[in-house]
């Protein structure tokens, strides 16, 4: 009860430190939702392209990150292995749009109607020499036109949200299209999509890259931002623990004569240590709540794709407690140290 009683006297100070460590909060969750949109951004492209897995050349470390391409004739030999219902050849390459002010993208090429062939929210997929499909980030609308390599395509499809790397979008050529940027076009490709998992082992020199690990190779180019984050996110934590007990620790500074008086009536150490944890926890969760609302506001106006995982939110109470009661440290030996005698001193 005097715990909360000096919450209300002090409430000025205590409205600043939720306000302090909400923001903190709200930049936690923000990081946490940058860090689930890039593998968000990468299951959305893998679901896009349609594949069940990939083969790429044997030593690769995989179809999105590998330099050694494949010849065509790699795709009748892939698509006659038991299991494999359909196999089609692709191309990945990044390159950049023309323009004022160009942007990296990452080109697919796939043949038209086979497995790899982009699934469009819009319009169609490319059929012809000339076409391409977009990520919708790109402000081009269907039968408009976009330079990508220097040269110049048609817009005959749209992808909805279709983005990698932190919003970089992603764009659909003919196989055609891609080998001429890639490789100037000599009939090589990057991998082969396959529908269905080989039974039998691919053919010498060749090896077989399952759905997750393509996932985990898509991603490669982003795993220094990923630790990035992480470390960021932690670092975070550690202000916000050290904002309450800040808080806490100018309180129990201000208290020492309430303590001995308490301590001479009787109260314990560990009662006292109570308060102080109480009154961390309070504003911890009280700026938890307030710290969700805020990241929900900044989401949508981050400059990057954030996409706020619910696992994330229903965490941040948990993790808030646990700053509460770290920071409620900060007056452990202040309180434990006060001496009874000092509530019959004088002034």
């Amino acid at each position: 009860m005097t715990a909360l009683r000096d919450l209300q006297w002090r409430r000025r100070r205590f409205v600043i430190a939720v306000i302090g460590t909400s923001l903190v909060f709200a930049m936690t969750l923000v990081l946490a939702g940058l860090a689930s949109s890039f593998d968000r951004e990468a299951s959305k492209t893998l679901g896009v392209i349609g594949a069940d897995g990939f083969v790429v050349q044997a030593g690769v470390a995989g179809p999105f990150s590998g330099s050694t391409p494949l010849s065509e004739d790699s795709v009748t030999q892939v698509g006659a292995l038991r299991g494999v219902r359909q196999a089609g050849p692709v191309v990945f390459v990044r390159q950049a749009t023309g323009g004022a002010a160009p942007l990296p993208v990452q080109v697919f090429g796939a043949m038209p109607g086979t497995v790899g062939a982009p699934h469009v929210s819009q319009g169609r997929p490319p059929r012809r020499a000339g076409e391409i499909a977009i990520g919708s980030k790109l402000h081009a609308a269907i039968g408009g036109r976009v330079i990508v390599g220097g040269r110049t395509y048609s817009v005959v499809g749209r992808v909805s949200k279709s983005t990698l790397y932190a919003g970089s979008p992603n764009v659909f050529l003919t196989l055609a299209d891609a080998q001429t940027l890639a490789y100037s076009g000599q009939p090589l490709v990057t991998a082969v999509a396959t529908l269905g998992t080989p039974v039998s082992a691919p053919p010498p020199g060749l090896k077989f890259v399952p759905l997750h690990d393509a996932r985990v190779d898509l991603l490669r180019p982003l795993k220094d931002a990923r630790r990035a984050l992480t470390l960021v996110s932690a670092l975070l934590w550690l202000v916000a623990a050290c904002i309450v007990g800040s808080v806490v620790y100018l309180s129990a500074l201000e208290r020492v004569r309430d303590f001995a008086v308490l301590k001479a009536t009787g109260a314990s150490n560990r009662s006292l240590l109570g308060g102080l944890a109480v009154q961390a926890v309070i504003v911890s969760m009280a700026a938890a709540v307030v710290g969700a609302i805020f990241a929900m506001v900044l989401a949508p106006k981050f400059p990057l794709p954030v996409t706020i995982p619910r696992d994330a939110l229903l965490l941040l109470p948990a993790v808030s407690v646990g700053v509460g009661l770290l920071a409620s440290l900060a007056g452990l030996r202040r309180t434990a140290t006060v001496d009874p005698a000092l509530a019959f001193s004088g002034p």
